[in-house]
């Protein structure tokens, strides 16, 4: 039996326009694009309908389950939040991020994270979650037990990406120590003098272990067909290392150099969507919107804020000369799904999967009203 939904008097947002006009839907796919109001259907009241937002970066599902130091919820309903939430927003592809390899912050072991991944594979079996779920591995090649922690996903197929990243003092994203002060000497409360200790115990694991991390997972990812990431990329010869190890997108370059390299080298530059919304770097890097106003901006991921998605979509234009409507949605749907390889999704054309999502935009603030997956409504 052939499923068909009609959606009427919308805003379309396409790859290159937006088109007042109707959806046809049939079995899960967008079969025509009309323009004009149809004389049946369902009324979207000319609200703006956009694809479903695909989301490469979210730690989010992590404090589902541990929302407390010590206190871990049923990782079934960790994940089940977390998804009613990313839907909810808009988001209707989602890659869970999963630590791989645990610093000292930690508190989460490798058992809780196999955990979690065992939790989304039960749920997707089991027909549970509204968006559509893969895994993003978060490899800290610095750590000691960041191999032996990968090698629980060898044979787990929903792993989609993997980023390379060291969070050691000194390195990336904590060149200034003083930030890497503000992070771990209060949130862990030591003395200057045990921060000085924990400094060089951190800085000799990156020493002896990054290298072959690095080594070894882009082999493996390779070899199975992961998407890398690189990940707070500084230099333009922290980018040639990311080429070299056969790097696709560059997560959260830290400065304007990195950025350029990497989108000379063709990688895909992923940049937060808090960021945007913030007009800046939460840890004193680079601003989302001088990379987007400089042409070096290719994909949003909310990070920390599943909200902040779709608001930076409707937002950046506002804050960045040039930047229309569907190149910020492309930013948040098209780009990112393509970056991963997901050709089916991420863009509103016959033959593609109908997910979507209705948006009114209201004192400047997208309001989600409906979101469907492949022609289902899950919000």
């Amino acid at each position: 039996m052939t499923a068909e939904t009609i959606l009427t008097n919308a805003r379309i947002v396409l790859p290159d326009e937006i088109v007042e006009g109707s959806l046809l839907l049939r079995d899960g796919l967008i079969a025509a694009i009309e323009p004009g109001a149809a004389r049946t259907g369902e009324d979207m009241g000319g609200d703006y309908i956009i694809p479903g937002l695909v989301e490469l970066h979210t730690d989010h599902l992590e404090g589902h389950y541990a929302p407390r130091p010590k206190v871990r919820w049923n990782p079934i309903a960790a994940v089940l939040a977390h998804d009613a939430q990313v839907a909810t927003a808009g988001i209707t592809t989602v890659l869970d991020a999963l630590r791989v390899g645990m610093d000292e912050d930690a508190d989460l072991t490798s058992d809780d994270i196999r955990k979690l991944a065992d939790a989304i594979e039960d749920s997707v079996r089991e027909d549970r979650l509204r968006a559509d779920h893969f895994i993003h591995l978060r490899c800290e090649v610095s750590a000691p037990d960041c191999l032996k922690a990968f090698a629980n996903f060898e044979t787990d197929e929903r792993v989609r990406l993997a980023s390379l990243m060291d969070h050691a003092p000194g390195q990336r994203q904590f060149v200034n120590l003083e930030t890497y002060a503000y992070y771990y000497q209060r949130k862990l409360k030591l003395t200057d003098q045990d921060f000085k200790k924990f400094c060089e115990k951190r800085m000799g694991e990156s020493a002896r272990n990054s290298g072959p991390n690095r080594v070894f997972i882009s082999a493996a990812c390779h070899e199975r067909g992961i998407v890398l990431a690189s990940h707070d990329d500084a230099t333009a010869g922290h980018v040639d290392e990311a080429i070299e190890q056969g790097v696709r997108v560059a997560e959260f370059p830290t400065t304007e150099e990195a950025a350029k390299a990497s989108k000379a080298a063709g990688l895909g530059v992923l940049m937060g969507a808090p960021n945007v919304m913030r007009g800046a770097s939460h840890s004193g890097n680079v601003s989302a919107r001088t990379l987007a106003a400089d042409g070096l901006l290719d994909i949003l991921s909310s990070d920390y804020i599943p909200f902040s998605l779709i608001q930076s979509a409707f937002f950046l234009g506002d804050v960045v000369e040039g930047i229309t409507l569907p190149q910020a949605v492309a930013m948040v749907t098209k780009n990112p799904a393509e970056a991963i390889g997901l050709a089916d999704r991420g863009v509103i054309e016959p033959g593609r999967r109908a997910d979507l999502v209705r948006v009114r935009l209201d004192d400047h603030v997208p309001v989600v009203r409906t979101v469907w997956r492949q022609g289902g409504r899950v919000a």
